[in-house]
């Protein structure tokens, strides 16, 4: 079977991807069923019912029947993902430690557990636990050794220049985004996009294949369409299968965000380079953030001297700023002809400009 790319595939999950050519999907996202074992009805403070997750293919007679479901769809997924890919698996208390065990026994190795904290979560309305205000995802790849995609710099970038953390506060699907048909809902677990996005963007490539094995209502066909990736779904019930048919025709893709590429395939630069190119000199000053108060020295092997301490323009950087990492291209300013003062990595990018010049 070739790789049907950009297709809804209707049928059971594990019977399709058991026909699919092997290590051919780049990236997994997984939203199975919670198993949530809901016995009865749940009801407001004012006798409103509870729209729950009551759906037939939420019921498993027994956690011995519901492991042996995730350990076939798990391996499954397993033998269509590359070397190269990773997986991310959604869940609540009720499954997500099953699914875990059960990831790390097939051979998966764990990367990160992210919190999908729910900005505007139900509330418990017996009062007897507390409010379940988060679900689980775990994002592992295939094998313990080897390279996998992780878009460090653009996850940073969305995140305001700051390093992504794993709680993620993202309101649950609501509103406009929320399909519905005649008027009710057309999926009862619909993921909201922003999580889709952000899984999307930090595990994989433009071009690269996205793979759903519980397409649902194809919130991940759309994102990943909408940033111009591959993508493939499976899905068993014929309705959800037309839902989400007609939901990514519509999708258009758009402009990619203009994600920094960060370290990785960006040619190095020493600070001695900047030296020798005579874009700083022996003895000048540069300026930690900017601050004329916090001068340091350049000396002539390309090094700082700062309150009587020598070292790298990272070392010195860390050493001005007190603790934690520094990006001494970020940090250090230098006076520009103008007067102003500009960050030497302004300097750093003339280098590798000049240098892109000269190899074309």
């Amino acid at each position: 079977m070739t790789l049907p790319i950009n297709q809804i595939l209707q049928g059971d999950c594990v019977e399709i991807l058991n026909r699919l050519p092997e290590k051919s999907v780049d990236l997994i996202f997984a939203d199975p069923p919670y198993n949530l074992q809901l016995s009865h009805d749940l009801w407001r403070p004012n006798m409103t019912k509870v729209d729950a997750v009551t759906d037939s293919w939420d019921k498993f007679d027994s956690f011995a029947a519901y492991d042996a479901f995730t350990r076939a769809w798990l391996g499954a997924c397993r033998r269509v993902l590359k070397d190269t890919g990773t997986i991310w698996v959604i869940g609540s208390y009720h499954n997500i430690y099953r699914v875990g065990s059960i990831l790390m026994d097939l051979g998966y190795w764990v990367l990160n557990d992210v919190l999908w904290i729910k900005k505007n979560g139900m509330p418990h309305f017996k009062g007897v636990r507390f409010a379940n205000a988060h679900e689980t995802l775990i994002w592992a790849k295939k094998q313990q050794a080897g390279r996998y995609t992780f878009n460090y710099h653009a996850m940073k970038q969305l995140n305001g220049g700051k390093q992504m953390r794993s709680d993620w506060v993202i309101p649950i699907c609501s509103g406009a985004e929320r399909i519905k048909v005649n008027g009710a809902k057309a999926h009862s677990t619909q993921k909201p996009e922003a999580l889709l996005y952000r899984v999307i963007v930090s595990s994989s490539n433009p071009g690269d294949v996205v793979l759903d094995p519980f397409f649902g209502t194809g919130t991940t066909g759309a994102v990943a369409k909408r940033l111009g990736r591959q993508w493939i779904g499976i899905e068993r019930d014929p309705f959800y299968y037309e839902v989400a048919q007609k939901r990514i025709e519509k999708v258009q893709t758009e402009p990619l965000p203009d994600f920094p590429n960060g370290k990785r395939g960006i040619k190095r630069v020493a600070f001695r380079k900047v030296m020798e190119a005579g874009l700083v000199h022996e003895g000048q000053a540069l300026y930690f953030q900017g601050n004329r108060d916090r001068a340091a020295q350049v000396n002539g092997v390309g090094r700082l001297l700062y309150e009587g301490y020598e070292g790298s323009i990272h070392q010195i950087g860390r050493l001005a700023q007190g603790s934690g990492t520094c990006n001494g291209w970020e940090h250090w300013y230098f006076e520009a002809e103008d007067g102003t003062l500009k960050p030497i990595d302004v300097l750093r990018e003339q280098i590798r400009a000049k240098a892109g010049r000269s190899d074309g």
